[in-house]
């Protein structure tokens, strides 16, 4: 249990990961340290939990200790580990706008664009969150942002 200055319990993301339908993962992002046969069992036991789910169940899933909050675009799965008393709501809009930040930036993005953009993929996530917390949701900024950090390399 994370507890800050106050002795109030903090709620953050564990890691966030973007795989494919076959179970590739095209991003990890993780907030929280893990040994590297821990991260390998949490690709694949999130894959196995998210795939598996039919539309019409919704896009949160109790998973270990916390919860799995996700969405699915096209043949991505963006998943979200989260707190189990964090607010969904939240975190589904966090992905839905870091998605149209890929999009716009990428001009219609595609799985592709993320394997040979990793770099930006990376610095974008960067913008959004900041150390396991929703740092940003206005996606206008996010992109300045981002433009600016590109026009540099």
């Amino acid at each position: 249990l994370n507890l800050g200055a106050a002795g109030l319990a903090l709620t953050m993301i564990r890691f966030f990961i973007i795989q494919n339908r076959a179970g590739k993962t095209r991003m990890a992002k993780w907030f929280m340290q893990f040994e590297e046969e821990e991260k390998h069992k949490l690709i694949e036991e999130t894959h196995a939990l998210v795939t598996v789910r039919g539309k019409s169940l919704t896009n949160i899933v109790e998973f270990r200790e916390y919860k799995i909050v996700y969405r699915q675009y096209a043949g991505l799965f963006f998943c979200l580990c989260v707190d189990v008393n964090d607010n969904d709501l939240a975190y589904m809009e966090a992905i839905h706008n870091f998605v149209e930040c890929l999009n716009e930036y990428f001009t219609e993005v595609c799985e592709l664009d993320l394997l040979y953009g990793f770099n930006k993929v990376y610095a974008l996530v960067d913008e959004m969150f900041l150390a396991g917390e929703i740092q940003d949701t206005a996606p206008r900024q996010v992109l300045v942002r981002l433009q600016m950090l590109t026009t540099v390399d």
